[in-house]
C-alpha cells in the first residue's frame, strides 16, 4: 500500500525505499499523489537511475568508431597510424569491452544469428562483397568505415552498390563472441 513512498538524497545518490511500511496515523492522515502525477521524488529517481545505467555496447562501439573518422585506411591497420576495415570493428568493440576476431571472414563467423538487411540496427557489423569489407551501422541508412586505401574512415550513406554487395551482418554482443569460441575450443580440442 506504501510502496510509492520514496526517499531520494541527491547530493549522495542513495536511494531509499520503503516498500512494506506499516501505516502510521501521519502517514494515513497525509494525502499521497496521484500515481500518474510525476513528482519531483519520482523526476529526480528517474535521472538518477537513467545516469547509473550502463550504456549498451553498441552505443559506445558505433560512438569510438565515429571519433576515428578522417583517420587514414591503412592495410591491416588496428590503430597507430590507421584502420583496415575489420581493424576498426576490432578496435570498435573492443572499446565496449567485447572480443571480436581479427579479420572479416572471422568476424562473420563468430555469430550463428544473421541480421537480414531490412533489420539491420545501429552497432550491427554489416558485411560486403564476398565478405572483403565490413561497415558499422550508425544510424538508419548509414555506416562508418574503413574503406580502401588513399581514403580515410568515415561514415557514409548505404547506397544501392552497397545495397547489391550485401552478404549479410551480425549483431555483436558480450556473449555472443565468446560462446562460438568455446565451441570452437571444444570441437577443436
Amino acid at each position: 500500500m506504501y510502496s510509492r513512498v520514496l526517499s531520494l538524497l541527491v547530493s549522495g545518490a542513495a536511494v531509499f525505499a520503503a516498500s512494506a511500511m506499516a501505516p502510521t496515523a501521519a502517514l494515513a492522515a497525509s494525502p499521497l499523489p496521484s500515481p500518474e502525477a510525476p513528482t519531483l521524488g519520482t523526476v529526480r529517481l528517474k535521472a538518477a537511475l537513467k545516469s547509473a545505467a550502463p550504456k549498451p555496447a553498441w552505443q559506445t562501439a558505433v560512438k569510438w568508431a565515429m571519433s576515428k573518422r578522417g583517420t587514414p585506411y591503412v592495410w591491416g591497420g588496428t590503430g597507430n597510424g590507421g584502420f583496415d576495415c575489420s581493424g576498426l570493428m576490432l578496435r570498435a568493440y573492443g572499446a565496449a569491452g567485447i572480443k571480436l576476431p581479427r579479420v572479416t571472414n572471422d568476424q562473420y563467423a563468430a555469430f550463428s544469428k544473421k541480421i537480414a538487411w531490412k533489420d539491420l540496427k545501429a552497432g550491427d557489423l554489416a558485411f560486403f562483397s564476398g565478405l572483403g569489407h565490413v561497415g558499422m551501422i550508425t544510424r538508419p541508412g548509414y555506416m562508418v568505415h574503413a574503406p580502401r586505401s588513399g581514403d580515410v574512415v568515415k561514415e557514409e550513406k548505404l547506397s544501392a552498390w552497397r545495397r547489391s554487395s550485401f552478404v549479410g551482418a551480425v549483431r555483436p554482443d558480450p556473449q555472443g563472441v565468446r560462446l562460438t569460441e568455446q565451441i570452437k575450443l571444444a570441437t577443436d580440442g
